[in-house]
């Protein structure tokens, strides 16, 4: 079975410093010293939870995204974050999978957080982004997003095999679930530290899944504090790994036959409902 080596950085974040955030995180990227796969940033990595996407917007080709491009390549890991985009004169909170031969993938957060403004300055994603790694399927999100399961729900899928026609028509039919690993990247703040950690053992309890979440320490620009309580989950919802208040970078392997013997031994997502996300 295969395994998936990620590393978490939860780190304070320099309000709308967005060159200052690039080169503190890169530091404790080229600092990691065991061998990983995948970095996971919080949200907004280099801004902040900033409602100031007129001035601080990228387009796809900016600073940012160059930055993971290189950053990305030069240590070869799949790095994962959100930043504030500008799309036809549209802003969006996007999460960027950077593969290391610079290619990517985008997930925009659906659900705006509408108590903070966020709706009034950004446009809502529609579209979930579950990426392949070494046979792990992983369901990227954004912080909010956490608080609505539907949107996160592992739905089951039927896989039809069919031998080639040279040796007739025998097929079978085998039911997977969609994803293995569920990240969260997150400005969640402190006040709230209670809901982000039920939430994320939730998600991990009802989807048979692992789940990380990354989230900020430190006073943003706000004067709001942030906590962290970045986690780790296994797919029974025992926590593998958890950070309050401090800075910390974490690398940990997630053993897919765990998984499967999870899957295997409470096969409870069989009996889940059969429905489709519009």
């Amino acid at each position: 079975m295969s395994t998936l080596t990620i590393s978490t950085i939860q780190t304070s974040l320099l309000w709308e410093e967005k060159s200052a955030n690039l080169h503190m995180l890169e530091q404790k990227i080229s600092a990691i010293e065991q061998k990983t796969e995948i970095v996971v940033l919080p949200e907004m990595f280099s801004t902040g939870f900033s409602m100031n996407p007129g001035l601080l917007a990228e387009k796809m080709d900016g600073e940012t995204i160059q930055w993971m491009q290189r950053v990305s390549h030069e240590n070869s890991i799949i790095l994962a974050g959100s930043v504030i985009i500008e799309e036809e004169g549209k802003f969006f909170n996007r999460l960027i999978w950077m593969l290391p031969n610079g290619q990517y993938g985008h997930y925009d957060k659906r659900h705006l957080f509408a108590y903070a403004g966020e709706d009034e300055k950004y446009s809502a994603g529609n579209k979930r982004l579950i990426a392949s790694v070494k046979g792990w399927k992983i369901n990227l999100q954004v912080c909010y997003d956490l608080r609505f399961p539907v949107w996160s729900r592992n739905r089951v899928f039927d896989s039809a095999q069919t031998d080639s026609a040279q040796t007739g028509h025998t097929s079978t039919s085998l039911s997977v679930p969609e994803y293995d690993l569920l990240i969260y990247v997150a400005n969640w703040p402190e006040r709230r530290s209670h809901a982000w950690k039920t939430l994320l053992c939730a998600r991990a309890i009802e989807n048979q899944c692992y789940v990380v979440g990354v989230n900020r320490v430190g006073t943003d620009g706000n004067n709001i504090y942030h906590s962290g309580n970045s986690l780790v989950i296994d797919p029974l919802g025992q926590v593998l790994y958890h950070m309050a208040d401090d800075e910390d970078v974490f690398t940990i392997t997630l053993q897919k036959e765990k998984l499967e013997e999870v899957r295997e031994k409470f096969p409870f997502w069989k009996d889940a409902d059969s429905f489709n996300i519009l």
